[in-house]
């Protein structure tokens, strides 16, 4: 009942051609949503084609990416295909060495051998989060810094790629040295309510500035690569699509919108934050939407969290089909 209350409330003020207390009001539904996460929630959420106003909370605050940092890893891999440095279908070995817990090329196999093409990669990093795919094509890339530069050269600040999986996931879980496989097993082996810990905040690791981005700096990454400023044609429609693809958002960013609506997304998920980024499509050529949702220092279930983005994604959605349709 509260809920339409509030967008009850949200209706009044559209029929005011005022932006600012239309975006005030999308504003407060959202901090009101936030209030059971008990953590922090930023967001950054604009028309692509800049018409309108833009949506910001807390949006210059810096976040743990998790996994949505492998947006900003398949932009860095997709300018040097630009380029023509490496191609789509140019195999690329995975030392086992390499294997990170993960659905996708960890789980499925065992034993050496393996070798994927890049275009496979990308699929698997962006639509099932595959930290292995990851990792193989970070180092392709040039390593972590050479994913930073690339983002400064698009002319963004706020977003910075310190480590690979393997190494965001030592760090998290402060396992021992060695591959990362190993690491793992006789972590788990020494303590074995280890992955307990994986949905819990932990202070240092919130507060260490590395890996972070600020949901505005994600969200201008976004509006660049999903508009075409950042890739050729091509590269831009191969990132779009196999981000509608993605498989592990179904609760968050989507969740809560109309069947049918297009959403192209990455997820991330580490400790107390949990992330959804991307681009949502309005009905009836409406527009598209960029959208950052990100979750910080909260020890809500994992649950309550993805309700939160959900919630927070259908409120903007609504905010700008009305905005628009005013």
């Amino acid at each position: 009942m509260s809920r339409l209350i509030a967008f009850a409330a949200l209706a009044l003020l559209w029929t005011v051609p005022a932006n600012a207390a239309e975006t005030r009001a999308v504003e407060a539904e959202i901090a009101r949503i936030a209030v059971p996460v008990e953590g922090t929630i930023g967001v950054a959420a604009w028309r692509i084609d800049g018409r309108g106003p833009r949506v910001l909370i807390n949006a210059d605050q810096r976040f743990p990416m998790a996994s949505t940092f492998k947006v900003a890893v398949a932009g860095t891999i997709l300018s040097k295909v630009d380029r023509g440095e490496i191609t789509l279908d140019q195999l690329v070995p995975v030392d086992a060495a390499m294997m990170v817990e993960s659905e996708g090329l960890a789980s499925t196999f065992r034993h050496p051998g393996v070798s994927a093409s890049v275009n496979n990669l990308l699929e698997l990093m962006l639509t099932v989060s595959d930290n292995t795919a990851t990792d193989v094509l970070t180092k392709l890339a040039g390593g972590p810094a050479a994913v930073t530069a690339w983002v400064r050269g698009q002319g963004i600040e706020g977003l910075r790629v310190d480590r690979d999986t393997a190494g965001l996931l030592r760090d998290f879980y402060r396992l021992p040295p060695g591959p990362f496989p190993e690491a793992l097993e006789a972590a788990m082996k020494a303590n074995p309510s280890l992955e307990e810990i994986g949905d819990k905040p932990q202070e240092s690791f919130d507060d260490d500035p590395r890996d972070t981005a600020a949901p505005l700096a994600m969200a201008n990454l976004l509006q660049r690569l999903f508009a075409g400023k950042a890739l050729k044609p091509e590269s831009t429609k191969l990132l779009t699509e196999i981000m509608e693809r993605n498989t592990t958002g179904n609760a968050r960013i989507r969740d809560r919108l109309p069947n049918g609506v297009t959403v192209a997304e990455k997820t991330g998920t580490i400790g107390g934050s949990l992330n959804d980024v991307g681009m949502i499509t309005l009905p009836d050529n409406r527009g598209k939407l960029i959208v950052a949702v990100f979750v910080k220092r909260s020890r809500r279930p994992f649950e309550d969290r993805e309700r939160a983005i959900a919630d927070v994604s259908r409120a903007l959605y609504d905010y700008y089909l009305f905005e628009d349709g005013k």
